[in-house]
């Protein structure tokens, strides 16, 4: 039987979307089915490398990515791996997965690049 599970990461600063997906506290997981989240749970950011996370985060099954700020690379990375990536959500995690769900959650492709301002993300 195939399963038809969606897994989706939230970069997340406790239950927050954290601001910077690659500084941030870990990946609060949803595995959807059939429109609604069958299972949640948290896997902490293992370190900050570059290129490393999208490998990372498709080593583990993951569909989708959602965090705010993320870098120009990341985004080509997630989407070289089949992955798609929503940049721009903001607030609490739990309620972010209901407007996705609810096809209200738009990616506004924004590009953080952060080491350009010294550690602070711009849009």
């Amino acid at each position: 039987m195939l399963s038809n599970i969606m897994k989706i990461a939230v970069a997340s600063q406790g239950k927050y979307v954290s601001a910077h997906f690659g500084h941030c506290e870990g990946f609060t997981f949803y595995e959807i089915d059939e429109g609604k989240v069958v299972k949640k749970y948290f896997v902490e950011n293992p370190g900050h490398r570059p290129g490393f996370l999208p490998d990372f985060l498709k080593g583990l099954g993951v569909n989708l990515i959602i965090a705010d700020g993320m870098g120009e690379t990341a985004q080509q990375l997630f989407a070289q791996n089949n992955i798609e990536a929503i940049v721009g959500a903001k607030g609490y995690c739990d309620y972010v997965i209901q407007q996705y769900l609810k096809d209200e959650l738009e990616s506004t492709g924004s590009v953080c690049r952060e080491h350009e301002f010294q550690g602070h993300c711009h849009e």
